[in-house]
């Protein structure tokens, strides 16, 4: 038997509903979108329509036309940080970032675009005060994890969006880890773009994500990728129309089909109901991991501002050994390294030796996670010089 606890890379399993949806559209579809008029093509393009409503309504924004489908979050984020800023700007981030923010910073900067990190505190989170500080004529956008994607820790969102509405700066917050886990609302939080994947919290499948834009960041975000859209065909500009300016090319069907079902799947349950379950597992675990010698967790003891994410740095043995163990002698299936997250594990102090990261998903049960914790103890005591 095995225990899979790394949903925050991709959830598993998904709900039957995902499967059979995407199965459905290879099956029985197969056609493009806004590519036909036909009934097969007519069935995708609803397919697509009902999921950028469903995306809307899950994170509280009014017009499904600035949902944009995405290839995943990394194709979202690299949209509105290429898109958006200028040599000359400045661009404001966390000290908790993911390189999918990271990566097209540092590339950027080489460019001409300044960026300044916001220190945070040993568990992770930032003092929104810090952010104000930080502040330049010249800034241009905030760009901010909602949670991390090693120590688990929340930031304040609606504090940062505020100072940022106050000031007239975009904010685009990459939801990695909170989207279907978290309520989010783009809206009354202030933001001006969300980037989302589709195969994490949401329990879609790989390879899919949104961008949720604003209408004033919409109208002057440049597409980074221009072509074919089956619309405005006469002519050999990208069209202005949304979501066809940033939509280009043949999408995911597959993906839109399956995420679909996911997100409805959300929407039936409730993201209260999934947070609460994640709550449960996540105490249960972090009691049963108190006391425990020769580990650290790295990030929050509590609940409170928390994901179900639980790093842990094993003391005395490398963290990479102990990840094999944990799969080889017990079937615990973790995730072991830095996370394509340096900065969040200089910032928690587990910068090189990374950890090993815990993250239960809806469908985890209380007894496997007794089970993960219990072989949690066994390993931590299997240091050199002793002996079990």
């Amino acid at each position: 038997m095995s225990v899979y606890l790394d949903n925050a890379a991709t959830s598993f399993p998904k709900p039957p509903a995902v499967a059979q949806a995407m199965l459905r559209y290879m099956t029985e579809v197969g056609a493009s979108v806004n590519r036909g008029a036909y009934a097969s093509a007519l069935d995708t393009g609803m397919t697509a329509l009902l999921l950028r409503e469903g995306l809307c309504r899950l994170f509280r924004h009014s017009d499904p036309t600035h949902c944009i489908l995405t290839g995943g979050n990394t194709m979202g984020l690299n949209m509105a940080l290429r898109g958006w800023l200028r040599p000359g700007d400045h661009c404001l981030t966390s000290g908790m970032e993911h390189n999918a923010v990271m990566r097209p910073l540092r590339d950027l900067a080489e460019q001409g675009v300044a960026f300044d990190r916001v220190s945070c505190d040993a568990e992770g989170r930032l003092d929104p005060l810090d952010l104000l500080r930080l502040i330049r004529p010249n800034t241009r956008l905030v760009v901010m994890a909602h949670a991390s994607n090693v120590g688990g820790g929340v930031q304040d969102i609606p504090a940062v969006g505020k100072i940022c509405r106050e000031r007239g700066i975009p904010l685009l917050l990459d939801a990695a880890q909170t989207a279907g886990h978290w309520e989010i609302d783009f809206e009354g939080w202030g933001l001006s773009a969300l980037s989302v994947p589709g195969h994490k919290g949401l329990m879609g499948p790989s390879g899919i994500g949104a961008l949720l834009l604003s209408p004033e960041f919409a109208g002057t975000l440049v597409p980074i990728v221009t072509g074919g859209t089956g619309s405005a065909s006469d002519s050999e500009r990208q069209p202005t129309c949304m979501p066809d300016r940033f939509e280009s090319g043949t999408p995911n069907l597959p993906g839109i089909y399956g995420l679909r079902a996911a997100v409805d799947f959300i929407l039936e349950t409730g993201v209260e109901t999934l947070r609460r379950r994640e709550e449960e597992l996540t105490s249960q675990f972090l009691a049963e991991l108190r006391g425990v010698p020769d580990i650290r967790l790295a990030g929050p003891w509590t609940l409170e501002n928390r994901t179900g994410v639980i790093s842990v740095d094993f003391s005395g043995q490398d963290n990479a050994e102990a990840a094999f163990r944990l799969e080889q002698d017990y079937g615990v299936l973790t995730r072991c390294g830095l996370h394509c997250a340096p900065a969040a594990h200089k910032t928690l102090g587990t910068f090189p030796q990374g950890t090993v990261r815990f993250s239960p998903g809806w469908y985890t049960t209380a007894e496997e996670i007794a089970a993960a914790a219990a072989a949690v103890r066994e390993t931590a005591g299997l240091v050199p010089g002793r002996s079990g």
